[in-house]
């Protein structure tokens, strides 16, 4: 198993040299994603679980998307649905083909492939859906009311501290785990962003530092991964975390009902300050700490 862990990154390795010695040419790409996929399709074939389990998943984030369709044209009528449609079902189609696509990531630390994708994934997906529903919103030009985003971005949360709690409990912690709570809460606080910047309680310039903190990270992940062909690293640092909950407690300070004005004005102040120097120093902490111990040398 450990063999074969290494003969499939040594080929996602080859795979990206050969994009970078093709200086990135459109046919490079073509030909990247075309064995991209066709590993992922090996995976699947050689793990029947493994698909079964990314079938369930799927068909369970069809009928959840559905249905909130469903409540969206029963509720906010015919028009908003249909406006909101695109841009969140194409968020879903990705979001499936995302986890399909990254099925052979689905490992522990020991390179063993898991089975199945797990509960934990699976929470993580429906906090993908949410993030999904209020991009799709933004996509169509369908304004979301505070009371609504504060819904979908507290399950989101619920989300958050349930996958990895469980994760660690039945001891399917994965880097598929890993990468799929990171595009989740990217997604999902890139919606609650622009959300509060279109509804004018967010300022544009602190929505993009806010931004910042997944943004960073992100871009050096796909420098080393795309231009150098070094694996992706995406371990956390206690300052991230830190910056995380700062984060989100703004983001709930915002979001709250006027009625609790009374306790958000006093906070407010204080809890920007403290987000937003912690939102400087988590990302180089993050790029500090995945960097080779070697090199900083």
């Amino acid at each position: 198993m450990a063999q074969t862990f290494d003969n499939e990154n040594q080929f996602v390795v080859d795979l990206l040299t050969t994009l970078r010695n093709e200086r990135f040419s459109p046919l490079a790409w073509v030909h990247f994603l075309r064995r991209s996929w066709e590993m992922s399709c090996a995976t699947a074939r050689a793990n029947p679980s493994l698909k079964r389990s990314w079938t369930r998943i799927t068909l369970l984030i069809g009928v959840l998307a559905l249905a909130v369709l469903a409540a969206s044209f029963i509720f906010e009528g015919p028009q908003t649905a249909l406006r909101l449609l695109p841009g969140f079902l194409f968020c879903v189609a990705w979001q499936q083909s995302d986890l399909f696509w990254h099925l052979g990531l689905n490992r522990q630390g020991t390179g063993k492939l898991l089975p199945t994708a797990g509960v934990a994934n699976s929470l993580t997906w429906l906090r993908g859906l949410g993030a999904s529903f209020l991009l799709g919103r933004l996509v169509g030009g369908v304004s979301t009311p505070s009371w609504l985003a504060l819904l979908v971005f507290l399950a989101g949360i619920a989300t958050d501290m349930l996958d990895g709690q469980i994760a660690r409990r039945t001891k399917t912690q994965s880097k598929l785990g890993q990468i799929a709570d990171s595009e989740a809460d990217f997604c999902l606080y890139l919606a609650i962003t622009l959300i509060l910047i279109q509804n004018n309680v967010l300022p544009a310039w602190l929505g993009v530092v806010m931004l910042l903190r997944f943004l960073i990270p992100l871009l050096a992940a796909l420098a080393s991964y795309f231009l150098f062909a070094q694996p992706v690293r995406f371990g956390s640092t206690a300052w991230g975390k830190y910056a995380g909950l700062a984060q989100c407690l703004y983001l709930l300070v915002l979001l709250a009902p006027g009625q609790l004005s009374f306790f958000t004005k006093p906070v407010n102040l204080p809890l920007l300050i403290a987000t937003l120097i912690l939102l400087i120093i988590a990302p180089l902490a993050q790029i500090i700490e995945n960097v080779p111990k070697g090199a900083r040398t």
